[in-house]
């Protein structure tokens, strides 16, 4: 049943990676109700590899955008765009080397989890409905103070497990005057470096368990179906926006977040440390 839990994980991971309701959240549901039977040791690793499929899928769709970072010498707009992704980066990383490991230890509990997803929720739902006229609908006009505060604000899903990276950083950005669009496609940015380093930093660390009792095979099932239903999950999301508030997702986190703490209260799942 390896390779079938490796397909379901992949699956989760690539559809909520970058949509703002908290893949964290979700691969807790996954994981609690197919009793999936994998070590947490086991579990941690396989998420790290099949995370990087998602990530893998940003530059596979951003490919075009991503090869005209060898302009920033030449191109103004171009240099200000990633030196405000660069800047926007340091916060996270700050926060992560200082207190990543106490976060994990006393806060990445179900419960926080399912708190983090319904307060989320909530602010989603607020911030839609305060909405002013966005004053910012390119990627390239966001500005290295603006990028450094949307950064900052990052921040919020490392200190909160299950308020979701996408979400802290899109409505963030919504908050600081960008439109849905360019809000959600700068989130796909910083997705990049932030993810893109933890990652490959714990698959480094972590390659013999991953490798070794996960299997070769159930890694590229992983990764694979996390690549392809992650790009998909960016190429509807950017429609979606387009034309739709994040209202429906504000819901969706609270019925979630609600859905958690019924079986954290039943007996069904254990509020135990998933760190």
């Amino acid at each position: 049943m390896d390779w079938f839990y490796a397909l379901i994980y992949g699956i989760v991971e690539g559809i909520t990676e970058f949509l703002p309701i908290s893949s964290t959240g979700h691969l807790i549901l996954t994981g609690n109700l197919m009793g999936v039977p994998w070590s947490k040791e086991v579990k941690d690793a396989f998420e790290v590899v099949i995370q990087g499929g998602a990530i893998l899928s940003v530059l596979v769709f951003y490919w075009r955008d991503f090869l005209k970072i060898r302009h920033v010498n030449t191109d103004p707009q171009q240099r200000t765009l990633w030196l405000g992704v660069v800047v926007a980066c340091i916060p996270a990383v700050i926060l992560g080397l200082l207190f990543g490991d106490a976060i994990k230890a006393n806060l990445f509990r179900p419960s926080v989890v399912a708190w983090a997803l319904i307060v989320g929720g909530v602010l989603m739902w607020l911030i839609e409905s305060r909405r002013v006229t966005p004053s910012v609908s390119a990627i390239e006009s966001i500005g290295v103070r603006r990028s450094f505060l949307i950064g900052a604000l990052q921040c919020l899903a490392l200190l909160w497990p299950g308020f979701s990276r996408s979400a802290s950083s899109i409505l963030g950005g919504m908050a600081l005057g960008l439109d849905r669009a360019t809000a959600t496609k700068f989130s796909f940015y910083l997705g990049v470096p932030t993810l893109g380093g933890a990652a490959l930093l714990n698959l480094i660390q972590e390659r013999e368990l991953i490798f070794g009792e996960i299997g070769l095979l159930n890694v590229v099932i992983g990764a694979g179906v996390s690549f392809v239903t992650a790009y998909l999950a960016i190429g509807w999301l950017l429609k979606f926006v387009s034309t739709n508030t994040f209202k429906g997702f504000a819901v969706y986190r609270v019925i979630v977040g609600i859905l958690i703490l019924i079986l954290l209260a039943t007996g069904v799942m254990s509020n135990g440390s998933l760190a």
